[in-house]
């Protein structure tokens, strides 16, 4: 947790949601700690693109595309875990994991695109989502401590609305019954809105860490 909460700049030993997956991810990660860092993050790219692929074929398919989503978050876990582990953690590393978490995200939104979704809020929501991250790291690289805020649009929000469309195709190929959309467009519908209220509360967070710290006007660029 301490290791954890270093990296990432946030305390989560609070959480107990947070505390049970990092120690299901440390204990995933005993038998692969002989795996570089890279591969692992190389196959949660992997994954996601094999999710996209499986959810196009459909039917069966969107079962083995609900595992290969999963398996992203899992690799999205023990590369870091690993590179705790092992002392291989480094900036480069972090750089990697975060541009293969943009693209798993993206391959989210596409997975939701081939479960019908329109592409007009497939774009919102990549847009919002790539915002979202861009502002954090913004403000970090500016001086903030920490995270700014914990939103409801974080990553683990979008694999969770990207998983439930998978599940509810294969389950109720028809729609969802409460309003006969495909599934993916329900998702991204959702996705697309918890985006917005994740932006504006990071927003929020950000202006008041900028205003605890003094933020120096002449810096900003």
């Amino acid at each position: 947790m301490a290791g954890w909460s270093r990296v990432h700049e946030h305390d989560a030993s609070g959480s107990a949601l947070a505390v049970a997956w990092l120690r299901t991810i440390h204990l995933l990660a005993r038998p692969v700690l002989g795996v570089p860092p890279d591969v692992l993050t190389g196959c949660g790219v992997l994954s996601a693109l094999a999710a996209v692929w499986l959810a196009a074929l459909g039917g069966d398919a969107l079962w083995l595309a609900l595992a290969a989503i999963v398996a992203t978050g899992v690799f999205d876990g023990l590369d870091g875990a690993v590179a705790l582990r092992t002392g291989r953690a480094r900036p480069l590393g972090a750089v990697l994991d975060a541009a293969s978490d943009r693209l798993t995200e993206l391959c989210f939104v596409a997975v939701l695109l081939v479960l019908g979704a329109p592409a007009g809020w497939c774009a919102a929501m990549a847009v919002l989502l790539l915002l979202h991250e861009y502002v954090r790291a913004r403000a970090q690289a500016a001086g903030m401590a920490g995270a700014g805020a914990i939103t409801v649009a974080e990553r683990p929000t979008r694999l969770v609305v990207t998983a439930v469309a998978v599940t509810g195709a294969a389950v109720v190929p028809g729609g969802t019954p409460w309003t006969d959309w495909p599934w993916g467009t329900t998702c991204a519908v959702l996705g697309t809105g918890l985006s917005v209220v994740g932006l504006a509360h990071l927003g929020v967070g950000v202006a008041r860490a900028f205003r605890r710290a003094g933020e120096p006007g002449d810096e900003r660029r």
